[in-house]
């Protein structure tokens, strides 16, 4: 691999430890799965990869069978296994490219706002689609690499840099010594995640805000959904992010 884990990404990032913040997000999880699913809920298991501190989980936990949450960051781990406890809720230290779990084993994957941590996303996917059972879905949101303000640390046009001037920008600007993250414009996410039929839900979620959860950031009939609603429907491709579900067929 030409880069390293992120193990201590927590330990960096506030973020994982917000409750509201991490709860919003399992909503919307939950309201794009129920719209999918034709069946209860709390008879299917879900995989969460890339599950830091677990709060999604703990979340989801109430509503499914079996949650399962792996991270490479053990620290992570730690916090989610004290955290959250609950009889079907488990946490386990474990590599998104080599998923210690059986083939078919989960009814869903999570996959949120995790690809661009992976040192090799196209193996961790193919690792997704071995663990999904026929016809269950990875529940995937991901950032798209033409975003103005990289997400992770808040600089205009990081994601699109070349590595080089990528790792020169962040010294500069004194965020750290590398930039670690590698993200995909929307063509390659389509590459990465060629072996699923993808269920959009991208457009969804900008015009049904209150019915996805995602009013908090968007507003119902606010100047920014407008916006939104105009840019993915000229524009998709400069989409700031996607949610998707990719189905295994």
């Amino acid at each position: 691999m030409d880069r390293g884990y992120q193990r201590d990404f927590s330990e960096h990032s506030p973020a994982m430890y917000r409750i509201m913040e991490r709860e919003r997000k399992a909503k919307t999880m939950l309201a794009i799965l129920s719209e999918h699913f034709h069946k209860p809920l709390d008879k299917l298991s879900i995989l969460d990869v890339g599950a830091s501190t677990g709060i999604i989980d703990n979340y989801l936990a109430d509503h499914f069978r079996h949650v399962v949450g792996i991270d490479i960051d053990q620290q992570a781990v730690d916090y989610a296994s004290r955290a959250n406890r609950k009889n079907n809720l488990q946490f386990v230290v474990a590599d998104a490219m080599n998923i210690p779990f059986q083939a078919g084993e989960f009814d869903i994957v999570i996959c949120s706002q995790v690809y661009e941590h992976v040192p090799d996303a196209y193996r961790m996917m193919d690792e997704i689609h071995r663990v999904l059972s026929e016809g269950g879905v990875c529940y995937f949101a991901a950032t798209n690499r033409l975003k103005l303000i990289e997400p992770h640390h808040n600089l205009p046009f990081l994601s699109m840099l070349p590595k080089w001037v990528a790792d020169f920008y962040m010294r500069v600007m004194g965020k750290g010594t590398s930039y670690y993250e590698r993200h995909l414009t929307y063509w390659g996410l389509k590459q990465l995640v060629r072996k699923f039929e993808i269920i959009d839900f991208t457009m969804r979620t900008v015009t049904e805000p209150i019915r996805f959860g995602t009013d908090y950031m968007l507003g119902d009939g606010s100047l920014k959904s407008a916006l939104a609603r105009f840019l993915l429907a000229s524009a998709y491709w400069l989409s700031p992010g996607y949610i998707w579900l990719l189905r295994k067929d």
